[in-house]
């Protein structure tokens, strides 16, 4: 049986033999087919269209309807449907027909394609009707929502599981990290305690906490100090003596159930305890400096702590009146080597000012003498001159002995006034950077020499000079000038060290508020052989 594809009335005429390709769904604009049509019909039901062409006929199988005759008698059928040949013009009708047949042949040879395609495609769907291809496409419409059902209600499961995974591994996290807070805590008091048992001796770490030394017991000198020391000292010895109540210990103690070999026993194992905290004592005295004090006495500390541990048993411990004994003698022992550290330092600075002053006696005296040599040699040219009655000549060297008699006057008020003297500003860029300044005075009469021996081999350029400008009170600005400057001293121990955390224009502005005038001031400093140095390195640098 032939099925032939019946297009509705309301939807648009196919093309002449199409047939819908698998998955075809007619466009929804068409509408609806009516009420009980057949898409799918058997060819045989089909109604003849007579003006279909005679391919179309013979596609459909049905038997092509005789032609009438024309005017010209070419085509002409008889009842039986034989043509007749016209007696005139038999070869050119049956050039006609020829081309007729080749015509027709193409035209069948298409729709035997078309048929065959059709019957390949009618063999995969297993000759199902249109009913049956409908239920099927139902079917699987059914089969397909429920897959997806089936897949939505697993995500959602997997999704479940998910959530429940996570809320577990969640949990976890949360007791790992509850269980490792509490491990921290223990950790972190088992530290405390053991930093309790530590004593920093350290150098470098009890240097980052030393500031100015503060004394224990402020005494006049280094002389006080040792009487106390000593006094200190001798009552220790006394309390060290058998039952002077250095060490404390239980006196019920049984050994064998005799109590004399129990205070036998208790005697020895306190004075060993008491050996061992007095040669911690004085191996801590003997090794003490001043910076150390505060490590010294919390490590003896410590020390008497684990003789409680250690003789708890026999309740053996040292005295608290012994130990204060102890940490007062290494309290006056520190302060007796900051006492002398500091009667040193004041020998040593009071030494350099007198080398100082010493060293500016020389000079003063050496220019006196080269004065008075010079002013001997002018007096004695003009006496020659004034002799000779050279006037001229007498007048030029008189207004040279004037000006030699002005020096030896300032060299005489500069040796009778020791506060005179030359007040400098100096930096070093290359040594300490464009933040630090010295501000100092000297004496000397050519105050540069003393600039030139800072900028010694000791520090890798020379200074810059920024002021230099002498004063009667030179000594007194000095002094100001490193009171305004006070808060930011470099170094806060030692005064004589007279560097400055400023500029040269900060500086600038404290001296304009002391002296009121400055003839001259440089600001920028050159700093000529560090910037060369820079431009070297520089050079080397983009050579490599």
């Amino acid at each position: 049986m032939t099925v032939r594809f019946n297009p509705p009335p309301n939807w648009p005429a196919p093309p002449n033999g199409w047939v819908p390709p698998l998955g075809w769904r007619p466009d929804p604009a068409w509408g609806a087919p009516p009420a009980g049509w057949q898409v799918w019909v058997e060819a045989a039901a089909v109604a003849l269209d007579l003006a279909a062409t005679p391919v179309q006929r013979a596609a459909a199988g049905v038997e092509q309807p005789a032609t009438a005759a024309n005017g010209t008698g070419r085509g002409r059928q008889n009842p039986l449907g034989e043509v007749e040949i016209p007696l005139f013009g038999a070869r050119g009708r049956a050039r006609d027909l020829a081309a007729e047949v080749g015509q027709l042949k193409i035209e069948m040879g298409a729709c035997q394609g078309e048929n065959d395609r059709l019957r390949t495609e009618m063999a995969r769907l297993g000759m199902l009707s249109a009913m049956e291809l409908e239920r099927r496409q139902v079917d699987l419409t059914s089969e397909i929502a429920e897959q997806t059902a089936a897949l939505q209600r697993q995500s959602r499961e997997h999704a479940v599981a998910l959530d429940r995974q996570a809320q577990e591994a969640a949990e976890h996290r949360r007791h790992d990290i509850t269980v490792a807070e509490a491990q921290k805590a223990r950790l972190e008091e088992r530290l405390h305690e053991l930093q309790q048992l530590i004593v920093v001796t350290e150098e470098t770490a009890l240097l980052q906490e030393v500031g100015i030394y503060r004394y224990r017991h402020p005494l006049t000198d280094a002389v006080a100090y040792q009487a106390r020391l000593a006094q200190v000292q001798d009552r220790i010895r006394t309390m060290t003596r058998r039952d002077g109540g250095a060490v404390l210990a239980a006196t019920g103690w049984t050994v064998n159930g005799s109590r004399v070999q129990g205070q036998a026993m208790v005697r020895d194992f306190s004075k060993l305890m008491l050996r061992a905290y007095n040669a911690e004592a004085d191996n801590l005295v003997r090794s003490l400096k001043p910076y150390k004090l505060d490590s010294a006495v919390d490590r003896l500390t410590k020390v008497a702590a684990t003789i409680v541990r250690l003789g708890k048993t026999m309740d053996i411990r040292i005295a608290d009146a012994y130990h204060q004994l102890r940490i007062q003698e290494l309290e006056l022992t520190a302060d007796h080597q900051e006492q002398l550290a500091e009667q040193k330092e004041r020998e040593r600075v009071e030494r350099d000012r007198l080398r100082e002053e010493r060293r500016v006696e020389q000079e003063l005296e050496r220019e006196r003498l080269r004065l008075d040599k010079q002013r001997q040699h002018y007096e004695n040219m003009l006496a020659a001159l004034a002799a000779k009655g050279d006037r001229d000549g007498a007048v030029r060297y008189q207004v040279q002995l004037a000006e030699i008699e002005q020096k030896i006057q300032a060299v005489d008020y500069r040796a009778a006034n020791v506060r005179a003297g030359y007040v400098y500003v100096i930096s070093n860029v290359g040594a300490f950077g464009k933040q630090m300044v010295k501000v100092g005075m000297t004496r000397r009469l050519d105050p540069l020499d003393r600039v030139r021996e800072l900028g010694d081999a000791s520090v890798p350029f020379k200074f810059d000079v920024h002021a230099l400008f002498f004063s009667e009170d030179a000594v007194g600005i000095e002094a100001k000038m490193h009171a305004c400057l006070s808060e930011r001293r470099v170094n806060r121990v030692n005064q004589r060290r007279e560097f400055f955390y400023a500029t040269p224009h900060e500086v600038k502005e404290h001296l304009l508020a002391l002296t009121g005038d400055l003839l001259q001031y440089d600001e920028m400093p050159e700093a000529l052989e560090y910037h060369q140095s820079l431009a070297q390195i520089e050079t080397a640098t983009a050579a490599v």
